[in-house]
Formats: C-alpha cells, structure tokens, sequence
C-alpha cells in the first residue's frame, strides 16, 4: 500500500479488496457466518413469539394489562417505528464510525430491550421496549449486511447473503413451536411462560455477542477512512490462516485499487449518490422491498384468520401450520441461493419475484373457487414463498452491492426502513379487514395485490437489476473516494 499527501486526505492505493475476494472458504469465514448473520434467527423468534403470545398476555394472570388489540397492533407498529427507526440512525452512524463498533452495540440495544420486556408489568413498558427492541433489529440490517457483504468473498457473496437474511425464518419455526410450549399452563404458570420467550432471545443473543466480538472490521471500510495499517495488518494475517488451513499459496492479488481517504460522508452526498447517480438502481431498490413486502403481508398477515375462518382449524393450531410456512421459507434462500451467483442475479431475482407472484395469483383463484383444503393451501403457500423468499433476500443482498461503499450501510437502512414501513403500517391498513372480513373475495382480492406488487417488482429486475454476480464491489460500483467515480 502506497500514499501521497492530498488535500483533504490521504491518497492510499491497495489491492485489499481483491486480496479479500481470491480467498477460498475458510473457517474465517464461517465465524463471520456465524458471529454476524445468526441475528436474524433472533429477529423471527421476536416476531413470531409476540404473534403467538398475544391472546396469553390480554389474559387475566399474565400480569400485564393489556389487551390483545395492543399487542398486535400498538405494540406491532411500535416494533416496526423502532426497526425503521434504528435502520436510518444506525445505518450512518455504520458508515461514519465502521461496522464492528455498530454491530456490538445494536447487538447490546436489542439484549437490554428484550430483557427489560421480559420483566414487563405495565403496558407502556411493554410498549418503550417492543420499540427499543425494534430498534436495535432495525439497526443490525444495516451494520451486518454492509459488514457480511465486504468481508465475504465474491464468489459467495450472493448465496451467503441470501441464506443469512434467510435464517429469519428458522427463528420463526423455533419461535411458533417456542410459543406451544412456553403458553402450556400445564408446564408454566400464565405470568411466567411468556417472559421466559424473551428470555430465551437475551440468552442466545449472548452467545451470538460472544462470538461477535472476535468478527473483524471491513478492511474496506479500514483503508478509506485513514486504518489502512491496520488493514494490511488484518488481511495479512487472515491470509497467513487461511494459507495454514489450505496448506496452498494463495494467488497473487489484481487489480489494486486508490482512494482518497475521508472520514464521513453527509446526508446531502449519499442521497445524491443514490438518487442522482444511480436513479434506476434507486428505483430497482424501492420496488424490489416494497414488492416483497406487500406480498408477505397478503400471505401471513392473516394466515391464521383464513385457516380459522374457512377451513375451522382451531386457533391453538395454526402455530402448526406456520412453523411449517416458515420452514419452507428458509428452505428458498438455502436451495436456490447458489443459483444467484451461477445463472446471475438478474434472471434469478426477476424469475423469483415474477414466478413467486404468478403462484400467488394461481393461489387466489384456487381459493376463489374453493377448490383447497387447509392442507392444500399450506402447500400452496409453502410454493408461493420457497420462491418469494429467495427474490425477498435478494432484496437485502441487491441494495448492500450496488451502491458505492461509502454509502452502503446507509442504502440498506433507507431502503429496509422503506420496505418495513410499507409491510409494517401500509400492509396491515390495506390486509386486515380483507383477510378477516369471512368473504372469500375479499381475501382473493388481498392475495392479487401482494401478487401484482410483486410480479411488477420483477419487471422493473428484468429492466434494472445488475449482473453483480462473482463481480469485486468496486467493480460494481465505484467507491466515492475513488476520483472521477459515479453511476
């Protein structure tokens, strides 16, 4: 690495990125795997516990006052504020001070929230933390996909990336089985059962912060912002283990790359850079969440109405039947994310927003008709979103490789808080009286809108999405601090 003096910073020319991309999968990297991405297991068993724990709490003897209206809807859209929230505060604060010092302390926000809900004894309590807790999520979005996606080498970046925000949906399997046995008054009394789902989240989000905190900054973001020492430092002794590991040579390195370091970058030049210089990837960004937003809520925002109001599944059921869901959902982004770094992200992102979106359509015409069983439409369901949940992932992974690093904590919060905000407050406005209303064509007409939201997503892939595929994300856009860069 080589540097001359510059007005406003040094001039540091280093070939760390591609230093980072040539390197084969290692035990280095399945510690990043592990340290950062298991979070999101953590962020389902928060969503799927409150779901299904909301008729325990408006009990009487649960020790809370509060009603099951309040918990699935104040403290639902408190969850989501908080999430947006913390996206958008976390995400700049990602970009000016680095990721590792922002993924330990959204880990830290979301541990002391969870575990101040578990001693809940008021409803306004109850309501500060789901928000807290929401924003610590919220937060982690952004400090752990910019860290995965810089850390991760090319060549896997895509089917690791996937498979990471993926795992939500294991969290809500172990969240909707959780749930079963901690309401069981049999095993735990009514004021205990429930506090102790939020406990079990502060435990394993302990062991997660223990493994975390041997997870290493972004070199990347180390040499732009003036750590290019201690970046070398790094990759060099990350080359030396992987090298042991292998018992190979690694390759020699091309090309080298040189930027001007900074220190932070403002409002004013992100959303230039995002809007301005990259205006269809902006544009590729905002349909890709809200599409796989409003086709999630048409689906699981009223499961549990639809299988209770027209197949009479008895409500004590339906966890069943969800943890099924959800295990489909995972099993997307695990059996098909390979295929986004081989056939390439723009047939596979179009292909799985506008397939997943033509099931939903054949769904709500089979419903229509009444030509499904309970059963049936759970297998109906598990097709629609095995493929909608690998093109939701790719929706993570397209907005954190796309935009010029300097930026990239930033765009995956303005463009997660876009797509929380839309299936978190618009979604339920627009679903909640079509999927509980008892008229089939009510829930028909829920179903066509998730799906036509999500079939136009995937037009506008076919038009704007990248071939980032196997690609260093310099190449896929220009760092800023590299003169003459743009979009």
């Amino acid at each position: 690495m080589s540097d001359t003096g510059t007005a406003g910073g040094r001039t540091v020319t280093t070939r760390i990125p591609a230093r980072l991309d040539r390197l084969p999968w290692s035990r280095w990297h399945w510690m990043i795997v592990i340290g950062l991405g298991t979070v999101w297991i953590l962020d389902g068993l928060e969503v799927t516990v409150v779901g299904n724990i909301a008729s325990r709490l408006s009990e009487d003897g649960s020790g809370l006052a509060i009603t099951d209206a309040q918990v699935t809807g104040i403290a639902a859209a408190l969850y989501v504020a908080g999430a947006c929230s913390g996206a958008l505060v976390f995400g700049w604060l990602t970009d000016r001070f680095g990721r590792k010092k922002l993924f330990l302390i959204t880990l830290a926000v979301y541990l002391a929230a969870t575990a101040l809900t578990a001693i809940s004894f008021s409803a306004w309590w109850f309501f500060l933390f789901r928000f807290l807790t929401g924003f610590g999520i919220g937060g982690e979005y952004a400090a752990i996909n910019s860290a995965i996606d810089e850390l991760i080498p090319s060549k896997y970046r895509g089917r690791v990336d996937l498979i990471i925000n993926g795992s939500f949906w294991l969290g809500a399997v172990a969240g909707s089985l959780l749930s079963v046995l901690a309401l069981n008054t049999d095993i735990f009394p009514r004021d205990i059962g429930w506090r102790l789902t939020f406990a079990l989240g502060v435990v394993l989000g302990l062991v997660i912060l223990l493994v975390r905190l041997h997870v290493p900054e972004s070199p990347r973001w180390m040499f732009i912002h003036g750590h290019d020492q201690a970046a070398e430092k790094l990759v060099d002794g990350v080359e030396r283990e992987v090298e042991a590991e292998t018992g190979r040579t690694l390759p020699p390195a091309e090309p080298a790359i040189t930027v001007r370091q900074r220190t932070s970058v403002g409002f004013g030049l992100i959303a230039r850079t995002v809007f301005r210089s990259y205006p269809k990837r902006a544009v590729l960004g905002i349909a890709l969440f809200i599409g796989q937003a409003f086709l999630y809520n048409a689906i699981t925002f009223g499961f549990g109405s639809i299988l209770v109001t027209f197949f009479d599944v008895s409500s004590g059921a339906t966890g069943y039947y969800f943890a099924v869901i959800a295990f489909c959902n995972f099993l997307g982004p695990l059996l098909l994310g390979r295929l986004f770094d081989t056939v390439g992200r723009k047939p596979m992102i179009a292909g799985t927003y506008i397939l997943s979106g033509l099931l939903l359509f054949a769904t709500a015409w089979l419903f229509g008709v009444g030509s499904l069983t309970a059963v049936t439409m759970t297998g109906c369901w598990c097709l629609v979103l095995f493929v909608a949940s690998a093109g939701a992932s790719s929706a993570y992974l397209t907005v954190s490789e796309i935009f010029p690093m300097e930026t990239r904590a930033m765009a995956i919060a303005f463009f997660y808080a876009v797509g929380t905000a839309a299936g978190g407050i618009t979604g339920p406005l627009v679903f909640a009286n079509l999927t509980s209303s008892g008229v089939v064509g009510d829930t028909v007409l829920a179903f066509c809108i998730g799906a036509a939201l999500m079939v136009a997503a995937g037009l506008v892939a076919v038009f704007f999405a990248v071939a980032a595929e196997q690609k260093s994300l310099e190449d896929i856009a220009t760092p800023l601090s590299v003169s003459g860069s743009g979009g």
